[in-house]
């Protein structure tokens, strides 16, 4: 954890770098700190996924509608501040990556943020912290 999933409507995919803007979104995450400078995010658990509407309806259906939803889940522990800071620098870079076609088209985007609260089971097996948590 964290995971950021994106869900978009798929004629995004002609207009937009979906790869790159998953990038720019990773590498933001990655950049983030908290009150004490400390990483917000682990580098070995962050994730940035893309998937395309296999079936979707976008408000009347009578124009070239688009949208993306971006939903980052990550664990509990961090403040309002934090929060705000990560939600702020996230949309900042969804608004730089689809800027032009939001001026070209309507386009929708929402940015939500949850703390994973009341798991019941989280189950990990990882080879990929290991690699970023080596000690120089």
């Amino acid at each position: 954890m964290p995971h950021l999933v994106l869900l978009y409507t798929p004629d995004l995919e002609r207009e937009a770098d979906i790869p790159g803007l998953c990038r720019a979104l990773a590498d933001t995450m990655l950049e983030q700190r908290d009150e004490h400078g400390k990483a917000v995010f682990p580098t070995g658990g962050t994730r940035v996924l893309a998937y395309p509407a296999a079936h979707c309806a976008v408000a009347d259906g009578k124009g070239d509608y688009g949208f993306i939803y971006a939903n980052l889940r990550m664990g509990t522990g961090r403040s309002s501040d934090v929060h705000k800071a990560v939600g702020d620098s996230l949309l900042a870079v969804l608004r730089a990556s689809l800027g032009a076609i939001l001026q070209q088209r309507p386009v929708g985007i929402t940015l939500q943020i949850d703390e994973s609260l009341n798991q019941v089971y989280d189950g990990k097996q990882s080879s990929l912290h290991p690699l970023f948590n080596k000690t120089s």
